[in-house]
Formats: structure tokens, C-alpha cells, sequence
């Protein structure tokens, strides 16, 4: 990892953590009122589905088609959740696929040594820790290939800072406009800019974490990837992350009824499908997910 991208997440990382704390003072004798919290929540949304259904389904795994246009506005919107460049960010991830809980996989959780302290560091490791040591090391030129084969992709990947700043400018913009001066403007950059974004980093990471250590198994696949039923709806269906590892390229990570209900990603998939916004959508027959599934105990 070059110099730079170690000082730009020594800043990135704690920052938003620092906006939280700042803003449960500001919060300790205000409530939030219904701007911050609209702005908390709408930015939230736009820029986890950047990432899930922009970042993840659609330029790592393929898992459908869209028009230039849509996939240059989800490659904006995962660029403002602050969690890298799209190429870098799609690079990594694959790499993570290739080498799952193995030698080489960016942030395992399971690389750290045995017992107690080898868990713990471990999964400090896939939560933060790997964002100072392996994050951006994955080969562009070997990972995502394809996506450096676009010239629209290329552009937004390299004004990744522009993005970030946008991230941060849209609240602010927004509680200057509509909450009337630079109070206003400054608390709604506290929970639409940071507290957002520290949501949604750790909902992110917990993905790599979490959800290699706890949880449910039920396809017959080699590493550690579980189902975490209670994180799916804040990471917008991710949660179903042993889903997503037997299965990769499907579009729908919640595969059983009920789980879809928890896949707001795979449910807006399905509805931009019927709106002809997207297309080729990759489902996995229950055929498939049968000749996979682990044996059932008596």
C-alpha cells in the first residue's frame, strides 16, 4: 500500500468516528430534528446501494446488465460511501473471492493464529485493520480487467475525491438551503456526511467480519462465509453472505423467501428489471441451491 493511501485512511477511518461522537454531544440536549434525519437516512441509502448493488452485484460479479448511464450514476453513488475508487474497490473484492479465508485474501478473518487472541485479532484484522495493510494491494491489471477496458469508469475512478467531496457537500448544501444558515448547514454535515458514513463503514466491514466468523451455514462450499439474519437489512441484503459465496454471481443474495424479504438490494434488482433498467439477471434455480445444500440433520 503506497504512503499516501496509509495517510488518506489514517484521516478517512477515524473521522467519522470523531463526527459521531460530536454529534451524540450536539444531540445531548437537541433531538434530531426531521432534516438530519431525512438526509441521515436518504444519503445512507443512495450511497449503501452504490455499493451493494452498484460496487458488489453489478461490476464484481456481473450479475446483470444496465445502460452506461446507470452504471456511471451507481459507480458515483458506491464512490460516495467513501469505501475507495470503484476499480480498487471491485480489484479487491475479487481477489477476497479468489483467495476466500485463504493465503491472500485482503481481510480473513481466520489468518491470525490459533485460540482466542488469533479470533480477536483476526477479526479486528477483516474489520478495520486490513485498511492499513492489504486494502488497494489487489492487481488492477488481474482483478478488473474488464472495468479498466472503460474509459467512463476510468474517469470516475480517478476523481474518487471529487465524489468524497460531493458526499460531504450534499448535506451541507442542503442544511444551508433548507434549514436557513451555517448552523443548520453544519449539523446536517455532522449526520448526513459523517455519522452516515460511519454507519455505513462498519455495516460494510461487518460483512468481512462478522460475517466470516458468526452465523448460519447451509451450501456444502469450503470457507467461512456465514448468513447473519439480524445485520441483512441495514446492509441492504449482504448479511446473506454465505448465500452470496455458493453462489456469487446471483443478484439475489436472500434465496429463500424469507430471506428475499431481507434483500432490499435483490428486491429494487427484480423491480429496476421489470422497469427495463436492468437486464441478463443471474437467478439461481432451486435445482442448483438443492444439489448444493448441506445434508439435513436427523
Amino acid at each position: 500500500m503506497s504512503r499516501p493511501h496509509k495517510i488518506a485512511n489514517l484521516i478517512g477511518v477515524p473521522l467519522p468516528m470523531v463526527g459521531l461522537v460530536v454529534a451524540i454531544v450536539v444531540l445531548w440536549d437537541r433531538a434530531i430534528g426531521p432534516l438530519e434525519l431525512a438526509l441521515l437516512i436518504g444519503l445512507y441509502l443512495l450511497t449503501a446501494l452504490g455499493v451493494t448493488l452498484g460496487y458488489h452485484r453489478m461490476f464484481t460479479h456481473r450479475a446483470f446488465e444496465s445502460s452506461r448511464a446507470f452504471r456511471a450514476i451507481m459507480a458515483i453513488l458506491g464512490s460516495m460511501a467513501v469505501q475507495g475508487s470503484v476499480i480498487t474497490w471491485v480489484a479487491d473484492h475479487r481477489k477476497h473471492h479468489t483467495f476466500t479465508d485463504q493465503a491472500g485474501d485482503p481481510h480473513s478473518p481466520h489468518l491470525a493464529g490459533p485460540g482466542f487472541w488469533g479470533a480477536v485479532k483476526g477479526l479486528w484484522h477483516a474489520h478495520v485493520g486490513w485498511l492499513f495493510e492489504s486494502v488497494g494491494t489487489a492487481e488492477r491489471e488481474r482483478f478488473a480487467a474488464d472495468l479498466l477496458k472503460d474509459r467512463v469508469l476510468r474517469v470516475i475512478d480517478r476523481l474518487f475525491a471529487l465524489w468524497v467531496g460531493l458526499s460531504f457537500a450534499i448535506p451541507f448544501a442542503a442544511g444551508w438551503l433548507l434549514g436557513g444558515g451555517l448552523g443548520a448547514a453544519l449539523t446536517a454535515l455532522l449526520w448526513g456526511g459523517f455519522v452516515r458514513v460511519f454507519l455505513l463503514h462498519h455495516v460494510t466491514w461487518s460483512i468481512n467480519s462478522v460475517c466470516h466468523f458468526f452465523g448460519r451455514r447451509r451450501f456444502n462450499i469450503e470457507d467461512e462465509s456465514r448468513n447473519v439474519f439480524w445485520l441483512a437489512p441495514l446492509s441492504m441484503g449482504e448479511a446473506w453472505h454465505h448465500n452470496h459465496h455458493a453462489f456469487p454471481t446471483s443478484a439475489f443474495h436472500g434465496l429463500s423467501p424469507l430471506e428475499r424479504v431481507a434483500d432490499p438490494t435483490g428486491l429494487l434488482i427484480a423491480l429496476l428489471e421489470k422497469l427495463g433498467i436492468v437486464w441478463n439477471v443471474v437467478r439461481v434455480s432451486p435445482e442448483r441451491q438443492r444439489a448444493k445444500a448441506l445434508p439435513r440433520r436427523a
